[in-house]
């Protein structure tokens, strides 16, 4: 991705296809995360400027562009998931290896916090507990734990292919309906059946 390049939805789009089958960490212009914010500053704009008039083409567009705001936080929030599991596997390789990050420019600046203070975390959490029953010591757990006791549901990304109404979920959650063109983040069960059925791809 060129420094010189604006950030579009189709760029966005292609850079989640990028570094969801890249098994590295997609290299991004340093100053991304201010493109993108610029970028859905100006979309948010555009869209006040059309809830303030009055027409059938401004009730469209408002439709449109509200469809597109939901899709690229969709793709967003993906593209960070995939990167924020990369930046862990890295930290926790590095901490069991003792080893150095061979290219800090693959993170950009905010990632490279994020990567050290999971470097940090792991470490004082190896010497607080196998350091210590490994000295014949009683392990100290100096990190504070925070439990999640609902399991979180596999999600997937999928684009649709052709309009799919209404549906429900087996937890009864409702979804849709979607147009084609549409993303969606859907539990890992229906995403398999949709995709199967060809009424949706991947991301």
């Amino acid at each position: 991705m060129s420094e010189d390049n604006l950030i579009t939805y189709e760029n966005i789009y292609e850079i989640l296809r990028m570094e969801k089958y890249k098994k590295d960490l997609y290299k991004l212009d340093k100053d991304f995360f201010d493109k993108v914010t610029r970028y859905l500053n100006e979309k948010k704009t555009i869209l006040q400027g059309y809830e303030s008039k009055e027409s059938v083409f401004a009730s469209q567009s408002i439709i449109k562009l509200k469809k597109q705001l939901d899709n690229i936080y969709l793709i967003l929030n993906e593209l960070y998931e995939k990167r924020e599991a990369k930046i862990m596997q890295m930290a926790l390789f590095n901490s069991r290896t003792n080893s150095q990050l061979q290219d800090e420019d693959i993170l950009l600046d905010e990632e490279k916090k994020v990567y050290y203070s999971i470097i940090n975390l792991l470490n004082i959490s190896r010497d607080s507990i196998l350091k210590n029953i490994l000295e014949g010591k009683k392990p100290e757990v100096k990190i504070e734990e925070k439990i999640d006791a609902k399991p979180k549901t596999n999600l997937k990304l999928v684009r649709f292919l052709e309009p799919v109404p209404k549906f429900m979920g087996e937890d009864m959650t409702v979804f849709g309906p979607f147009n084609t063109e549409d993303i969606g983040n859907l539990p890992e069960k229906i995403a398999t059946i949709l995709i199967k059925g060809n009424k949706a791809e991947e991301i």
